[in-house]
């Protein structure tokens, strides 16, 4: 057959190869790609029959933010000196009024004394010119000018009093300490940088407020945390807070006092809060203004992290007792609003109903059931594809039977193979 093979002239080959080739990727084709209509996977239905029942609805509007602590007291010195203690670190956690640091007193009491000695030598002048007053004009000037020295010396002791209390530092409220930004040795020059982010929280107690230099008081808004350069920080962790953006047709829906449901990364539990403050100023997104709403955390949960990611759902109404059924029910026959059931001959019929609100997969019916009436949902799942045995496996070959040529040999191929046994080729009827 190698021999004939040889003796066909150049362009018999080509043609026969090329319509080998055709042959073999039309095989292919046939049995690798097509998909039978048998093997077409087809959706399979289940109706079911579901009752209808009294449960609560609730209408929301959803939103992300990041979770803070709703108490972030900075505390610095008020006073000048070196520092001589430093009683606590990072990462310690302190309750309001512990000692954080301390600083020498050499001068504090320095000033304190003179303060003493120059407020004695007013009031026993005021005294010596209480006696010695004789009711005409300028003696009772002369008592009045000393008694407001005198006031001015109370002052100056009350002040020298408070510096000497500033020299040790406490924290103004329980919390977790976040930074401590002195060391033993250091001179502080008594910034009296205290502040928070606390509305009610100030950061008074022993040594936070108070001295000549004053304190700055609570300052801040409750929803912003603030870079700080305090020589520490005390954040609380007993109560915490988020913000989230709402856009401008949602807002409308929400007031003060409205319940929020609170999900973050580090939480499996939903974490519960209560709208406190809806902002007036908008903010504006792609053209889409938004407003800011603040929710504080109900109650003091544990697992929650500063600035965490929180995403919150705001509940504006809640309603009881409503008659549901589930949404794929519901359908529109002839423009009415209908539901399936099954009648007494079993046979399928269809019951008009009025619908009212929908959440998650249930919708309100407020006419045409009533709480027990059964409806029928349907619901389709796809059938698993393979071949019409099952058994999945698919014929190898050319339609109508055969395999495909053998060409390592390197000999002739055997066209007889192929189905009609390769009839009609140049050369011969078999090659």
């Amino acid at each position: 057959m190698l021999s004939l093979w040889r003796r066909t002239r150049p362009w018999v080959r080509v043609v026969a190869v090329a319509l080998l080739v055709g042959v073999a990727g039309t095989g292919v084709y046939w049995f690798g790609f097509r998909e039978s209509p048998a093997q077409a996977a087809t959706p399979e239905s289940t109706t079911t029959s579901v009752a209808a029942s009294l449960t609560t609805i609730q209408q929301s509007v959803s939103g992300s933010g990041t979770l803070t602590p709703t108490v972030q007291e900075d505390v610095s010195f008020a006073v000048s000196g070196t520092v001589t203690s430093v009683d606590v670190a990072v990462g310690d956690t302190v309750t309001a009024g512990q000692q954080l640091a301390t600083v020498d007193t050499l001068q504090l009491n320095a000033a304190l004394l003179q303060a003493k000695a120059e407020l004695a030598s007013a009031q026993a002048s005021l005294s010596n010119a209480q006696d010695e007053a004789d009711g005409s004009d300028s003696s009772d000037a002369q008592v009045a000018a000393l008694s407001a020295q005198v006031d001015v010396a109370q002052t100056a002791v009350d002040d020298a009093e408070a510096d000497m209390a500033g020299a040790t530092l406490t924290a103004p409220v329980s919390g977790l300490l976040t930074t401590v930004d002195v060391e033993v040795g250091d001179a502080v020059t008594g910034s009296g940088s205290s502040s928070g982010s606390s509305g009610s929280a100030t950061s008074g107690g022993t040594g936070s407020t108070g001295g000549m230099g004053g304190s700055t008081g609570s300052t801040g808004s409750s929803s912003t945390t603030s870079t700080s350069t305090a020589q520490f920080v005390v954040v609380g962790t007993d109560a915490w807070q988020t913000s989230v953006s709402v856009s401008e047709s949602d807002v409308a829906l929400l007031a003060v006092g409205n319940q929020a449901e609170i999900t973050t990364d580090s939480s499996t539990d939903t974490v519960y809060g209560t709208v406190t403050e809806i902002g007036l100023l908008s903010s504006s997104s792609g053209g889409v203004a938004a407003y800011p709403v603040t929710i504080d955390v109900t109650g003091s949960p544990e697992g929650l992290h500063d600035g965490e990611s929180a995403d919150v759902s705001i509940i504006y109404e809640r309603r009881t007792d409503v008659l549901t059924v589930p949404a794929s029910a519901v359908t529109t026959e002839d423009g009415r609003t209908v539901v399936t059931q099954e009648g007494a001959d079993g046979a399928t019929v269809t019951t008009a109903v009025t619908v009212g609100e929908t959440s998650g997969n249930l919708v309100e019916i407020t006419e045409g059931l009533a709480e027990g009436d059964e409806v029928l949902v349907t619901t389709f799942s796809p059938r698993a594809s393979g071949s019409g045995d099952g058994s999945g496996d698919t014929q190898q070959g050319f339609p109508g039977g055969g395999e495909m040529p053998d060409f390592s040999s390197g000999e002739m191929p055997d066209f007889s193979q192929l189905p009609g046994g390769g009839a009609g080729f140049p050369g011969g009827g078999n090659g």
